[in-house]
């Protein structure tokens, strides 16, 4: 039997259009209005160490990542990037700060861009025209990357601290340089630890530039705040069709970085939805330990990759519901569970059997759409 999953035709909504901007190639990744927006991190390794890098590069591309940056603070890191460039799976940007010598390094290497921070790279407007000369040679982007914590002393003189402004005149100062040398294959970030001011800062630009802008809440902290802090301010900038790449910077492994950037673009479909779990966040009404269960259907169907969304109810005033509106769920109540595919009632469980069945279903569903479940793959969860 086929199971009709009602699933909407043409584009999901979304909250605003894109802000038009200059179109780019991160490799065979486009960046700009023209293109989806990507989900990027950094590695942790030493970039010295290929097998290393590259190892967990490939964990962050089975992950959902679109692009992957590396640091380069030696000349042992800037000796391994040929090595990484030319076998990593998704597009490498060196990142690049203090030593201009290892921009050009970077581009000769291959990598698919160039991160460079103007505010700590000795002589850096001086190096700008050999290196727009060599980005060019080479169709190598750069991203023009501004933070907080290293702006320009120039504007950290004449404004005091790292304001909204200071950032995005640093990074329009810097992007007119290469302009100069008729240079525009640029993309821009303005970070900031603080949302409010990292917002406005990328306000500011999309105002005065038709760059393509690459979000991030620098530093954002451990991995409960920075989650919160980067979904504040990339949802803020997102409602206004600002944004075309982003980082969820967290203190906590990279993966999990490219899990929460990944959610928070499908949570906006600006990505495709993919395995989401609904479930009602418990109260005196509920006749079931909703938090058990939500947590054993989760495990249950990690590393499925289809476009369900699975609801995990706890009682019966908002249960039927919302179970009716998920592709598939459940409404427990009483020591048993009612299941729900696509708004129909097609049995009812003992409690002790809706994981189970749940499970069950939702396997069957998926073989009907023709998807495969990835062993080892993680789905995207939402608790709600």
């Amino acid at each position: 039997m086929t199971v009709d999953l009602g699933m909407p035709a043409g584009p999901a909504p979304v909250l605003a259009e894109r802000r038009k901007t200059r179109q780019l190639q991160v490799g065979p990744v486009g960046v700009g209005s023209e293109s989806p927006i990507s989900v990027q991190t950094m590695t942790t390794t030493v970039t010295a160490d290929v097998n290393s890098t590259l190892q967990q590069i490939a964990e962050l591309t089975a992950a959902g990542c679109d692009i992957v940056r590396v640091a380069c603070p030696s000349a042992d890191d800037a000796e391994a990037l040929p090595a990484i460039a030319k076998k990593s799976q998704i597009p490498v940007i060196a990142d690049i700060h203090f030593q201009p010598k290892y921009v050009f390094a970077a581009i000769e290497a291959g990598c698919a861009a160039v991160r460079v921070n103007p505010g700590n790279i000795k002589k850096f407007d001086d190096k700008v025209k050999e290196i727009a000369q060599a980005a060019k040679d080479h169709g190598t982007p750069i991203r023009i990357g501004v933070n907080a914590g290293s702006l320009d002393p120039r504007l950290m003189e004449k404004y005091g601290k790292a304001t909204p402004e200071a950032l995005a005149e640093s990074a329009l100062w810097e992007a007119g340089l290469f302009a100069e040398h008729d240079f525009h294959d640029i993309k821009i970030s303005v970070k900031h630890n603080d949302p409010v001011v990292m917002v406005r800062a990328y306000e500011i630009l999309a105002e005065q530039c038709d760059y393509p802008l690459h979000l991030g809440v620098t530093e954002a902290g451990p991995a409960f705040q920075g989650t919160i802090k980067s979904a504040t301010a990339f949802g803020a900038l997102l409602r206004q069709g600002i944004g075309d790449t982003i980082r969820v910077s967290l203190s906590a492994p990279p993966v999990e970085e490219i899990k929460v950037g990944a959610q928070i673009l499908q949570s906006l479909n600006l990505r495709p939805r993919k395995l989401e779990i609904v479930s009602c966040p418990s109260c005196g009404r509920a006749q079931v330990d909703v938090y058990k269960l939500a947590d054993e259907v989760t495990a249950g169907l990690e590393g499925m990759e289809v476009p369900l969304r699975v609801a995990v109810m706890g009682c019966v005033v908002n249960g039927p519901g919302e179970a009716r509106e998920a592709d598939l769920g459940v409404a427990s109540g009483n020591g048993k569970g009612q299941i729900f595919v696509k708004g129909e009632v097609i049995k009812t469980v003992p409690e002790h059997q809706i994981v189970e069945t749940l499970i069950e279903e939702a396997m069957r569903i998926a073989e009907d759409m023709g998807e495969t479940v990835e062993e080892g793959a993680s789905p995207t969860v939402t608790v709600s």
